[in-house]
């Protein structure tokens, strides 16, 4: 039978909690720390405390919201949509190009609401591509359809921030295709950042900062509705006391319409798209557009220009039409220029899906004949400006 071999001596007996306690002191995170260590180990565990929960509301905002964002808006495209056929089938070589403005993705309801745009030309709308602009695109896209449809004639129209897009899509067309583009119809366009009015002109700047800061926030629709609620705090914010007083109806009510327009809509505009389209008018080259597009190009006529604006300029909260008018007449009017400025009652920024009644008036009694006129005259130094 073999030895048994001795059994080392057992310890229980002699277990300390103290020495226990010691031991852990000697080997914890930071135990060499020995100036203000209880401090600095106090904000180490706090640090943890506080950054595993923000990791995990980050994995849900990137994996929730951002990420199914991108795999959508990767697969849009700009698109043109026919709204309307032109009355006479005289004039269906003719096309009315619709395009919208800040925050919007499709002009399809704006250009539903302007059936007078039919005694033009056919009437087509244009759906941006969501994940932001490319007037080339646009203008190129334009030309395919054109052709497909035997349409040798362009009128581009642009209703607010639209108006800075149609001057580019209108110059690309008037320089780069055989396409004849017969106007330019601008609806309360700003020609540069100038016109655009100051609260306007913050809200934007904001955006384009949270963009620049926050990763995924050309995406996210949770930062999206807190900025277009920020946007909108001066319908539930009242300043006029010592501290912000809110009105909780009023805030339902804006959290209502923000959810429902601009964050659970299908048509919604995204962020990035808005902050391509807000860049467009920081780094607008309208002036230049103007100027390319009043330049000779034979044997093409020189494009007409159409400024639609509200007659009392403050009724415009958005963008400054005086500062506007203004550009268009040095650029687009005098006695060699063809521009039309047609002054509207009742109106505000840019909004004939609120006033369709007044821009169908507009359109019939003004516009049409105005175009028609400088047609017949195939000259663009026959009109000039004009107002009601």
């Amino acid at each position: 039978m073999p030895a048994l071999l001795p059994r080392h001596r057992t310890t229980v007996a002699d277990y300390s909690d103290e020495r226990r306690r010691a031991r852990l002191r000697q080997t914890r995170t930071g135990h060499h720390w020995v100036r203000f260590g209880r401090t600095r180990r106090a904000l180490v565990w706090l640090a943890v405390w506080v950054l595993v929960p923000v990791l995990c509301a980050s994995s849900v905002y990137w994996m929730r919201d951002v990420l199914p964002q991108q795999v959508r808006l990767a697969t849009t495209q700009p698109q043109i949509h026919p709204v309307y056929d032109a009355q006479q089938s005289s004039e269906r070589d003719t096309a009315v190009v619709e395009l919208v403005g800040l925050g919007n993705l499709d002009a399809t309801r704006t250009a539903t609401s302007l059936p007078t745009l039919s005694r033009i030309g056919q009437v087509w709308a244009v759906r941006y591509d969501n994940s932001g602009i490319d007037t080339k695109v646009i203008s190129d896209l334009i030309t395919t359809h054109a052709r497909d449809r035997n349409v040798g004639s362009v009128v581009v129209s642009g209703h607010s921030m639209g108006g800075v897009i149609a001057l580019e899509v209108a110059e690309h067309l008037y320089r780069d295709t055989d396409l004849a583009v017969d106007a330019v119809i601008l609806d309360c366009t700003p020609l540069d950042l100038h016109a655009v009015r100051a609260q306007s002109r913050d809200a934007g700047e904001d955006l384009l900062r949270w963009i620049g800061w926050i990763p995924g926030a050309r995406e996210s629709r949770v930062l999206r509705l807190f900025v277009e609620v920020a946007a909108r705090q001066h319908r539930f914010v009242d300043p006029s006391s010592w501290y912000p007083r809110i009105d909780p109806s009023e805030l339902r009510e804006v959290l209502g319409e923000v959810l429902r327009e601009k964050i659970l809509s299908r048509r919604a505009a995204s962020n990035g798209l808005i902050e391509s389209q807000f860049r467009v008018i920081v780094a607008s080259g309208a002036i230049d557009n103007l100027d390319a597009l009043a330049a000779p190009r034979e044997p093409k006529p020189r494009p007409a220009m159409v400024f639609l604006r509200p007659r009392v300029a403050a009724a415009d909260r958005v963008v400054d039409v005086d500062y506007s008018q203004r550009i268009l007449i040095d650029h687009s009017g005098g006695p060699e220029g063809t521009l039309l400025v047609v002054k509207l009652d009742g109106t505000g920024h840019a909004n004939p899906n609120q006033h369709p009644v007044t821009y169908n008036e507009a359109i019939a009694d003004r516009i049409v004949p105005f175009l028609r006129s400088t047609s017949a005259a195939q000259t663009p130094q026959s009109a000039a400006v004009g107002e009601p």
